[in-house]
């Protein structure tokens, strides 16, 4: 028996042999592995890191039309705009011009008479007068004037015959005399009242304050 076994062990190689196959076995499964392993590390990626460019000949540098033409209708309203406001301004610069001259002219017209008398009345007249207690100023607005500044004069008789009255008015900047104006009444009778205007075309740009200089009676 033994004889049988040894025979068997010397055909198959022995022990020997079956521990070479197995090292070899095991060598060549980590090798595949290590194959494996290797591939998996080094494949390619599916998926691209680069970032998107677009085409940028495919644009045109242009709105789009409707977005051109809501453009184009804004501008044309707004310049549409303020032709019309300028124009409106320009037509109440011209009405209030219109309105100034207007008003200058009607005071202008009831004052003439008596000017030239009351200027050289007040030529020889000392100091402030003797009717200066008999008059009382008060501006009136620009609203009610188209823009020019003046006052209205009040003259009440305080005797107890008929009088006449020089008066002159001056229309101060500060302390500054800008203008000068001279107002008659005539034939007043006691205890009557007049009110004429007095006004100055300069400084329309400025509130000037009206003053009597002097009031005389005659």
């Amino acid at each position: 028996m033994q004889r049988f076994l040894h025979a068997r062990e010397r055909a198959s190689g022995g022990p020997n042999r079956r521990v070479g196959l197995a090292a070899i076995a095991l060598a060549g499964a980590v090798l595949v592995a290590a194959g494996c392993a290797s591939s998996s590390s080094t494949a390619p990626s599916t998926a691209s890191s680069r970032p998107f460019s677009p085409d940028a000949s495919s644009f045109s540098g242009e709105l789009p039309s409707s977005v051109a033409s809501a453009k184009s209708s804004l501008l044309e309203s707004a310049s549409a705009a303020a032709s019309a406001a300028s124009a409106a301004a320009s037509a109440a610069e011209v009405s209030r011009s219109a309105a100034a001259a207007s008003f200058e002219a009607s005071v202008s017209a009831q004052l003439a008479a008596g000017r030239a008398e009351a200027q050289s009345v007040l030529a020889g007249t000392q100091g402030t007068g003797n009717a200066l207690s008999d008059i009382t100023i008060t501006g009136l607005p620009k609203a009610q004037t188209a823009g020019i500044n003046a006052a209205l004069v009040t003259v009440v008789n305080s005797t107890s015959s008929t009088a006449s009255y020089a008066i002159k008015v001056e229309f101060l900047d500060g302390d500054q005399v800008v203008d000068t104006t001279f107002l008659g009444v005539k034939d007043l009778a006691p205890g009557a009242k007049a009110t004429p205007t007095a006004f100055s075309p300069l400084d329309r740009d400025k509130a000037l304050v009206p003053r009597v200089a002097q009031a005389q009676r005659y």
